[in-house]
């Protein structure tokens, strides 16, 4: 069992929901980003997810687009990351997830980066644009190297491609809120409720909701019918506002207890 499947499970028998915050890996730089995640765990995340930067992120909007470039230019690499990850694993053990796009991960080798994943310490990884139809490759080796492969589903996914997903998913599924691509929202999508109901008559797997969660009433709310909230653009708007401040952690710590708190609503 993962970190995150532990995790997960402890929340659900608690009756409360996961906070998930993402930040990308490298933004302002690894050094800084260390001290990121292991402040947000300090503050209460659940799961952190660790966006690997790509030069071509089509799910992102413009917050998380421009914190890759950052991370970009400052030298980010696939294997400056999972150094990132095994500098956390030296002190916490929060669930980390890799967040990324298919293209890095086949250019670095699929075995070698779940064998690489795995030994730093990652418990899952979240490959954007890999459809169910073409991951048997990578199940097959992120499976014996012992990562959860988490999958997105959208208010598009028909019930066939949502069964299709709850065969072969592990970890939890991803419930994106809305079309179109992550960012802030004043308030969250209409029909997400039902979108997570047509998911867990599926599969027993937690579901957790993200693209557009961002205050804590969106997170009260989401857990209200779901297993946690996913929460991304907000934490990386502020690291791109304080990102080389002493402020920065201050800022992170607050908005994460706030958030948290609206977790405990069931």
């Amino acid at each position: 069992m993962t970190r995150l499947v532990k995790r997960l499970t402890e929340l659900r028998t608690a009756g409360e929901g996961a906070l998930v915050c993402f930040v990308t890996a490298g933004d302002p730089d690894l050094q800084t980003s260390t001290k990121i995640v292991l402040a947000l765990a300090q503050a209460g995340a659940d799961i952190i997810e660790l966006g690997i930067p790509f030069s071509d992120p089509i799910a992102d909007g413009p917050s998380i687009q421009a914190s890759s470039m950052r991370a970009l230019l400052a030298g980010t690499t696939v294997r400056g990351v999972l150094g990132l990850v095994r500098d956390v694993r030296k002190t916490s053990d929060v669930p980390l997830v890799l967040m990324t796009y298919y293209n890095p991960v086949q250019r670095y080798g699929l075995e070698q980066f779940a064998c690489d994943a795995a030994d730093a310490g990652a418990d899952g990884v979240i490959l954007t644009d890999l459809t169910v139809e073409e991951s048997g490759e990578w199940k097959k080796v992120a499976e014996h190297h012992g990562l959860n492969t988490i999958f997105l589903l959208a208010p598009t996914s028909t019930d066939i491609r949502i069964r299709k997903v709850a065969k072969v998913a592990s970890g939890f599924v991803y419930c994106v809120s809305r079309t179109g691509v992550t960012g802030e929202r004043t308030e969250l999508a209409s029909g997400v409720s039902e979108l997570v109901a047509r998911i867990k008559a599926s599969t027993d797997l937690p579901v957790l909701v993200g693209f557009g969660v961002s205050k804590p009433e969106h997170v009260r709310e989401v857990c209200s019918y779901a297993d946690g909230a996913v929460v991304g653009s907000a934490l990386v708007n502020l690291i791109a506002e304080y990102g080389g401040s002493a402020e920065l952690f201050s800022h992170l710590s607050k908005m994460v207890a706030e958030l948290k708190a609206g977790t405990k609503v069931k």
